[in-house]
């Protein structure tokens, strides 16, 4: 164990368990250890770093931003988060934007926001939130009672009340839950990430959002990892033809930088006032500034390409020796392996590329913009791995 695994192990709470790997720097795809050991990062922090380690544009961008100014209130205005807001809502039809620092701040932001507008349309005692069976929605005790998975709330109880779990592409079962429960909101992930990787179907997603739209229960889309291109579209929502009263955004939005972002439609636009909510460092200009450059970023040929690699991985991986199944939608994706997941993440370790797991798959949550030299490099030794008896 090294000084500083060691300093980590002494001064840091013991919440993550660690890969023996110290990462000193990097560019793009490949980031180096301190034993100066070269790797491919397949992981992206967790769908983060959206366009790499230190990407030319969004360093130039956040330096720019570091000097003019760093912070300020949100009793004032500062430019680049008023131009975020505005990027965000002329690509999605969305109609305005309070921003947060993470996936879980803006999940708490749209079930308050549900809550309050089932309180002033339909009473005080319209508030539950339906969501799925082996959804993730976050950490804070209320996103945790989102969270449609028994495992993590079983150390924090009691959770926040209201929520309801209704089983993935069972459209009968929301609608039962929701008539019984007179629903607030229905809360889905197009792609259940750390449910495993699993997409919803269409005619469950058509279904939900059309039921939503004729009993006025809200339809929020959490798109804190499916977000930001990671999909192949801008948003996983898109794919399925529908429009959220609410999206949730983060990870890759500010490509390296804590941002969240709580999207409101028509119907949500003015339900929070002043003072109804807030965020000491929600709308950063610095975090701002970098999500600008990597919205500016996602065009259209930008997330072609996308789904060009998306399509190589798949099929590269697809009735490969060791590989079970291949699930996801653009560069999300899930490797359901003969031998344990755990394992094979090691041992690509091992051999210089870092993977993720989610349940029982490998996880796999490149840059967008990673290389396809690269990306082919680190698809062979995965397959190498899976493939080894």
């Amino acid at each position: 164990m090294s000084e500083w695994q060691t300093l980590d192990s002494t001064y840091i709470a013991g919440t993550y368990r660690r890969f023996p790997v110290e990462i000193m720097n990097g560019k793009g795809s490949e980031v180096w250890g301190t034993d100066g050991k070269r790797y491919i990062d397949m992981g992206s922090g967790i769908g983060v770093t959206a366009l790499g380690i230190a990407d030319d544009g969004w360093v130039a961008a956040v330096t720019a931003q570091l000097g003019r100014v760093q912070h300020m209130s949100n009793l004032y205005y500062t430019e680049p988060c008023i131009r975020l807001a505005k990027m965000l809502c002329e690509r999605t039809g969305m109609k305005n934007v309070f921003f947060s620092n993470s996936g879980a701040e803006a999940n708490e932001c749209a079930i308050k926001t549900a809550r309050k507008y089932a309180a002033d349309n339909h009473g005080a005692d319209r508030y539950t939130v339906v969501t799925l069976q082996n959804s993730f929605h976050g950490r804070t005790v209320t996103t945790l009672a989102a969270t449609g998975q028994d495992v993590f709330h079983e150390k924090f109880l009691p959770l926040t009340e209201g929520f309801a779990y209704a089983v993935a592409n069972d459209f009968e079962s929301v609608k039962a839950l929701c008539e019984q429960h007179n629903a607030a909101a229905v809360m889905i992930e197009c792609v259940q990430g750390e449910g495993g990787v699993l997409p919803l179907t269409n005619e469950f997603v058509t279904a939900v959002a059309d039921y939503c739209h004729q009993t006025d229960t809200l339809l929020i889309v959490d798109e804190v990892q499916t977000g930001n291109g990671r999909t192949g579209t801008l948003y996983a929502y898109e794919q399925y033809g529908i429009q959220p009263d609410i999206v949730s955004t983060a990870k890759g939005l500010g490509g390296g930088l804590p941002i969240g972002a709580t999207l409101f439609g028509e119907k949500t636009a003015k339900t929070l006032g002043a003072s109804d909510h807030g965020s000491t460092f929600g709308g950063n200009p610095v975090a701002c500034a970098g999500a600008c450059e990597v919205l500016s970023r996602l065009t259209d040929d930008f997330l072609a390409d996308v789904r060009n690699k998306s399509k190589f991985v798949f099929g590269a991986l697809q009735g490969a020796k060791g590989v079970k199944s291949v699930s996801g939608k653009g560069l999300m994706i899930g490797i359901e392996t003969e031998r344990p997941a755990a394992d094979v993440v090691n041992e690509c370790r091992e051999r210089g590329v870092l993977c993720l797991t989610a349940k029982t798959k490998v996880r796999l949550l490149p840059a967008l913009n990673i290389p396809t030299d690269v990306l082919a490099e680190a698809i062979d030794v995965i397959k190498t791995v899976c493939g080894r008896d």
